[in-house]
Formats: C-alpha cells, structure tokens, sequence
C-alpha cells in the first residue's frame, strides 16, 4: 500500500474514519475507501489534511482499526482529499469480508504482515482504572482490545510516549493493581500501553480470563511472532 497507482480490490466501501487533522483538531467523517487489500486502502473524500505517519480510526459496520497514512493528495474539489493508508500491524481487517467476495482481487501471497506476540490479543471490551503515574486522579475506562502484556484505549488525547501510569483491573474476584508504560501515542485515536509491572503469573490469569471473556476466542495474534514495529506493537 506504500503507492498511490498499487492495483486493489475493485469493491469502493463507504467508511467512517476518525483522528486529529493536520492543525490538531479532532474529526470524524466518512468518505470513500477503495483499492482494498487485506493490509490497507485508498481514501478520497477527505476533508481534513493529514500528514504521513499519522494514525487514524477506520470503521466499517462494527469493525474497527488503527490505521497509519502512507501519503496524502489533494486531488482538488471533486475528490478533495486522497490518502493511503495500512493497517497498523495486528489490526483486524475492517472489510475483510468484503475481500473474500471478491477473492480474485484479495491481496497476493507474501504482503500481509506477520502478527506474532507472547500472548495473543482479544478484541474486546475490557474496564480498566488508569492513572497518570504524575497525577492522583484516575479516570474509568475500557480497553478495545488487550493481552497478558498490555492493551489499546481509545480516547481523542492520548499521554506521550514513555509516560509510565498506574493500572487496576478485575480477575474475578481479585482486584490486580500495576504499572504501566505508554508505547503508541495516536492523537486523536488512543494509546498502547505495555504492562511492566505485573508478574508473568498474573499475564497467564489475565490471558486466561480474556479467553473466556473473548466470543472469537482465537484472538487477535499468535505467540512466538515479531514485530517490526515494537513501539505499536508492545502491548
């Protein structure tokens, strides 16, 4: 997806993306996506500038993904804003399914990158206390999706990178409290966080509880993988 001309899937979707544009204001809006492939798309219809390297919200029905921009055009009044973008990597293709019904199109051998960590991810709904290790006031939130060794929350202002926080979350009946570290910082998007400093006993008895929690039970990534990206994929 790294070039405006790269051939996709002929299917163009109607999509709803959401982020921070170029002056650091939030946006939602919805616009065309097209030349899908199981790693990316192109969009036009934007009406926010962005900037390479940006990471965005993308949603097709009920699913949801974090996306970085690869390039911007302005194709002018017609087509206004032009964008391609690829998932950031272990997201879940929004319009996968769209894909699979036109197979021949689908993304070729060899493109779609490798998702590989010690746990393996679950794309749901988790509460979540978090605190800012520099302040006292702590905030009820939920995960959009978490492991043993962290997770992602959305929110439009995310910390900065490296800021350490405080964490606590239920495992039945127990209330685990422990640290943590922001690893993704996507304004306007959310934050990855990597749990530092909870015991590996503790990782197995969260990753357990999310088995059961999680109605695709085969999660988001498979252990053992690596990334070439740890710095949004820590968690």
């Amino acid at each position: 997806m790294g070039n405006p001309a790269q051939p996709g899937s002929s299917t163009e979707l109607i999509v709803r993306v959401w982020g921070m544009n170029a002056e650091g204001r939030a946006f939602f809006q919805n616009v065309h996506a097209h030349d899908l492939a199981m790693d990316g798309a192109h969009l036009s219809g934007l009406e926010h500038q962005l900037k390479v390297g940006d990471t965005i919200g993308v949603q097709l029905g009920d699913q949801k993904a974090r996306c970085r921009v690869l390039w911007v055009i302005d194709a002018g009044a017609i087509q206004k804003i032009q964008a391609g973008l690829e998932l950031v990597q272990g997201q879940v293709c929004p319009w996968k399914k769209a894909l699979e019904a036109a197979p021949a199109k689908a993304i070729g051998p060899g493109q779609q990158g490798v998702n590989k960590r010690r746990f393996a991810r679950h794309k749901i709904s988790f509460p979540l206390e978090l605190r800012d290790g520099r302040s006292s006031t702590s905030m009820q939130t939920n995960a959009t999706d978490i492991s043993g060794c962290g997770c992602y929350v959305e929110t439009l202002i995310p910390l900065p990178l490296g800021t350490e926080v405080k964490i606590a979350f239920w495992i039945e009946s127990e209330k685990v409290n422990t640290t943590g570290i922001v690893k993704a910082s996507d304004p306007g998007v959310g934050m990855g966080i990597e749990f530092s400093g909870m015991n590996f006993e503790n990782q197995k008895r969260l990753q357990l509880l999310l088995e059961k929690l999680d109605p695709n039970p085969g999660g988001l990534g498979r252990p053992g993988d690596s990334s070439p990206n740890p710095s949004r994929t820590a968690y």
